[in-house]
């Protein structure tokens, strides 16, 4: 499934906020339209968004490539890889290096991170397992296999059996959107839950582990996902249920000491009152708040799955030693 394509000197993206009822691909025609892209959710996902931002910056960055760069890297500030991506264009500009030619080599990283991440959270899985999933973080945010999904997805091939309870992770839905239709498509076992069930089906002993992608690491292993995330890290310590963050190494953030440093984007109440809806689920005068992430303590995770290997507490140390 490819969600991002660059053919011909041309690039297209799968809308994802059509998904799942319509599969249409989008022509970006410049930089504001990428900016649109990323910050609309059309493209979404840590690392689909750093692969995006690579070819946007590439092919649309003008006569300044600086300001082209703050200007994307401004559409979603959570996103580490966003900034990262675009630090490796910039820096590919500064030094005469082909700009396409970085893309395209950030883009097939992420394919083969992608296929490690999901070998070494594969390997903490046993056929037959229950798994609880939050969010989207298959091959719709990612490349190929995914990071939070990589695993299923990967154990599906290799002819694992996983009976995964996908949360519809309110207010955009990205599991009921994107995560069950992912799943469905590749022949694996799952049931959407609303968010608040979560606790129910742990007491009921369906779930062996919880498995999450990540939009930035803290140094300290503090994890920014999407909103809802650390309540499910509650839960999971509550019931004695593993509960794994799996990412990148670039989504490891080292000049970010603890999750108390990290910037928590702040959407729009129509996410909450009108998106998705015939009518508005409340008085238009009704206040919202309507943050797009929330950060898991690092006490609250019991492995940091990454290209590099896998992490355990404590991760200020660990962390670093997967670079070793």
């Amino acid at each position: 499934m490819q969600n991002i394509k660059f053919e011909n000197g041309r690039l297209f993206i799968l809308d994802q906020t059509r998904l799942p009822n319509e599969e249409k691909y989008i022509e970006m025609k410049n930089i504001e339209d990428c900016f649109n892209a990323i910050k609309l959710l059309q493209v979404r996902g840590a690392p689909a968004i750093g692969i995006f931002a690579a070819y946007s910056l590439a092919l649309f960055h003008g006569n300044n490539m600086e300001a082209a760069k703050a200007y994307l890297d401004s559409s979603r500030p959570t996103a580490v890889n966003l900034s990262w991506a675009t630090a490796r264009i910039l820096n590919a500009y500064e030094n005469d290096r082909s700009l396409i030619d970085e893309a395209i080599s950030i883009h097939n990283e992420d394919i083969e991170m992608c296929r490690r991440i999901s070998e070494y959270g594969l390997s903490l899985l046993k056929n037959g397992d229950g798994i609880l999933t939050h969010c989207n973080a298959g091959e719709l945010a990612t490349s190929k296999y995914g990071t939070g999904l990589g695993p299923l997805i990967l154990g599906k091939e290799k002819g694992y059996n996983f009976h995964v309870f996908c949360d519809e992770t309110r207010p955009l839905l990205q599991g009921a959107r994107l995560t069950s239709y992912e799943l469905e498509k590749c022949g694996t076992d799952v049931t959407l839950i609303c968010d608040n069930m979560a606790s129910l089906v742990m007491k009921k002993g369906l779930i062996n582990a919880v498995l999450v992608g990540c939009d930035r690491v803290a140094a300290n292993g503090d994890t920014a996902n999407k909103i809802g995330t650390s309540g499910v890290a509650i839960l999971a310590k509550h019931y004695g249920i593993p509960f794994y963050v799996l990412g990148p190494y670039s989504t490891v953030d080292f000049s970010t000491p603890t999750g108390d440093d990290i910037v928590i984007e702040e959407r729009d109440a129509d996410e909450i009152k009108t998106m998705f809806y015939e009518k508005p689920t409340a008085l238009p005068e009704t206040k919202c708040f309507n943050p797009a992430f929330d950060v898991t303590d690092s006490s609250l995770i019991t492995a940091i799955i990454t290209d590099k290997g896998i992490a355990y507490p404590p991760f200020d140390k660990s962390l670093k030693e997967l670079l070793k």
